[in-house]
């Protein structure tokens, strides 16, 4: 029997993928949970054998959780599902160490088949979102670039973010000025929105 840790904030469809999988002969859902932090606890209880993870929950996303779950159980294997076929969220999801990546609308039948492919030690990915991520190429920021414009998403001024982030506002300029070159943006809101969009923050 494979064990599946869900990790999902909305109690409906997580109620709803659980029962979809017990209806398998060979899948049993031994924990649920409705963010990061509580997969995390929930998965040193149970020892899933699969994690199915949200990468957009409150607390530690998906791919947080993805990259936490490899150090303390590096024998479970990380299936990231998205409603967003971002690319660079591809990108980060399998440098944390996730062994698939699926959108939630993929038929049930394919969840559970992608479950028994990474068990058996493959790489699931939808088509799509690879085709989508290879053309996109790689995220040019930098981690202090996106660290500084995910500061920023919110509206914060340079001040706050440098208080934040213990940056000089000079250095929280030019980490911005990059960041607003590199996405062919004319400001740090449109800069924001495109990482945001492309998966990078």
């Amino acid at each position: 029997m494979i064990r599946v840790l869900l990790a999902e904030d909305q109690g409906m469809v997580r109620g709803a993928l659980a029962t979809l999988l017990n209806l398998e002969d060979d899948i049993e859902v031994v924990g649920e949970a409705a963010n990061g932090d509580e997969a995390l606890a929930v998965a040193a209880d149970s020892r899933p054998d699969v994690a199915l993870l949200d990468i957009e929950m409150p607390g530690k996303d998906g791919i947080t959780t993805a990259a936490e779950l490899r150090t303390t159980l590096p024998d479970c294997r990380v299936v990231i599902l998205t409603t967003f076929g971002r690319p660079g969220y591809l990108r980060r999801a399998m440098e944390a160490g996730a062994s698939a990546f699926l959108v939630k609308d993929s038929p049930a039948q394919e969840l559970a088949a992608a479950i028994r492919r990474v068990l058996a030690g493959e790489r699931v990915i939808d088509p799509a979102l690879a085709a989508a991520a290879l053309s996109a190429g790689p995220n040019p920021l930098s981690p202090r670039e996106c660290d500084v414009l995910a500061a920023s998403a919110d509206g914060s001024t340079i001040g706050d973010v440098a208080v934040r982030l213990r940056l000089s506002e000079g250095t929280v300029r030019n980490y911005l000025s990059a960041a607003i070159r590199k996405t062919s943006a004319r400001n740090r809101i449109e800069a924001v929105q495109t990482a945001q969009r492309q998966g990078w923050l």
